[in-house]
């Protein structure tokens, strides 16, 4: 994690964001709107339609998520903002809500793979959890994969893993899946 510094997105960001994300746009073209999609909004904005309305949330200074560096490249990003603006989670049976009180949802880890394995993913996740409690969170809400029941392909790992978000102090408050528990941390 040694010169890791994540900060949220903004406009001159953009050019990383996009450079990072790649052609494919991370998970095969999800630029990071899955869970903010309808399932309609899914089929006709897949791809190239993602990214401009991932463009249009960095540029609105919405915040749509936190972009890490070193040595000044892009090398992460992580999605993380109120539950409310995550219009899927509600619709999941794994991510539907636990109770009533109000969270703060991480609902996806993305690291380029020449930047896996060197702590860029541990600190997304304590840039996340500063950022929400530095905008009044209480509760940081995750849906990760448990890799504790073996290995975890890297198109599934945008979810978190078990192990990462125990070892930052989040613990597990639902299972509705047998891989995919809701985990939390107080802030």
């Amino acid at each position: 994690m040694e010169n890791v510094t994540v900060r949220p997105v903004t406009g001159d960001d953009w050019d990383d964001v996009q450079g990072m994300l790649g052609q494919r746009g991370s998970v095969n073209g999800c630029w990071c709107m899955f869970f903010r999609q309808t399932p309609q909004e899914r089929k006709t904005q897949w791809g190239d339609g993602n990214r401009k309305a991932l463009k249009r949330l960095v540029d609105a200074d919405s915040r749509p998520g936190l972009v890490a560096y070193r040595d000044g490249a892009a090398v992460g990003w992580v999605s993380i903002a109120p539950r409310t603006e995550y219009s899927r989670l509600d619709r999941s049976p794994i991510s539907k809500p636990v109770d009533q009180k109000p969270v703060w949802a991480l609902v996806c880890l993305y690291v380029p793979k020449p930047h896996r394995g060197a702590g860029v993913a541990r600190a997304l996740v304590r840039g996340a959890v500063e950022y929400a409690r530095s905008q009044g969170a209480e509760l940081v809400e995750a849906y990760p994969v448990d890799d504790t029941l073996g290995p975890v392909a890297a198109d599934a790992a945008y979810h978190g893993l078990v192990t990462l978000l125990r070892s930052e102090g989040f613990a597990e408050v639902a299972r509705r899946s047998p891989t995919r528990p809701v985990m939390r941390l107080a802030t």
